[in-house]
């Protein structure tokens, strides 16, 4: 499609659409183990968009969601794809989710946290990937529990293990899969949030980039190209966000 070049500057000032990209939520985004190329719906995505704009995809990759974060806010990126959080929202124009992901608790079997509500206890330590949507998120809502922050969201398990930590958080398939092959341990049955995964661009690139990103969101969701991306790449545990609105 063609494009006012005042919105087009706004999004690829390079020429090119600098897309940045989080490894540390291995649903949406990893690297393929034998080419070590990045893929996932995240790249599907910024590929899409930059078709649409008629500009390269560049992709910049990171493997912490603040790194990523990060990347956008100072413009060493032009969109990027994170959880909607206020903090991040600060340099950060989000569009409406396209995703929805449950955030969840680990815990060992003999521990007495039966359920979310005994997790926010002084005598607990709670372990989260440095940065994640889920830290920023347990950070304003516990009160008493210690939170314990771990280099990356892959870190968390192997830190909760080593450290003899009460609790892990994290998205509910990286808690699974991280857990795996180790006994003893257990999810509770109820998630303690729902994480909205959604794109977001530089506000200072202003309100028509914004919004022009937030039509370009509801259009493939509507579409069904994000279903199809979360099928093609066989991801489960994650669902299409409604349209905004609706």
């Amino acid at each position: 499609m063609t494009l006012d070049s005042t919105l087009l500057d706004a999004f690829a000032p390079t020429g090119k659409l600098r897309a940045s990209i989080n490894l540390g939520n291995p649903l949406l985004a990893n690297r393929h183990a034998a080419t070590g190329e990045p893929g996932g719906i995240s790249v599907d995505l910024a590929r899409a968009f930059a078709a649409r704009l008629g500009v390269e995809a560049e992709l910049a990759v990171f493997d912490t969601a603040s790194k990523s974060v990060e990347a956008v806010t100072t413009e060493a990126a032009d969109i990027g794809f994170f959880a909607i959080d206020p903090v991040r929202g600060a340099g950060i124009a989000f569009t409406a989710p396209y995703v929805l992901i449950e955030g969840f608790y680990l815990v060992r079997d003999d521990s007495p946290v039966q359920s979310n509500g005994d997790v926010d206890r002084e005598t607990n330590r709670v372990v989260v990937g440095k940065g994640s949507a889920y830290d920023l998120f347990l950070t304003r809502e516990l009160k008493h529990a210690q939170i314990v922050r771990a280099a990356s969201s892959q870190a968390v398990v192997e830190q909760f293990l080593r450290d003899g930590a009460e609790v892990a958080a994290g998205v509910k398939q990286q808690l699974e899969a991280d857990s795996a092959g180790k006994p003893g341990l257990r999810l509770l049955d109820e998630r303690f949030m729902v994480i909205q995964q959604a794109m977001g661009v530089p506000k200072s690139r202003g309100d028509a980039a914004a919004a022009h990103l937030r039509e370009f969101v509801e259009e493939i969701k509507r579409s069904g190209f994000v279903a199809e991306a979360l099928a093609r790449h066989g991801v489960k545990g994650a669902s299409v966000a409604p349209l905004a609105g609706a």
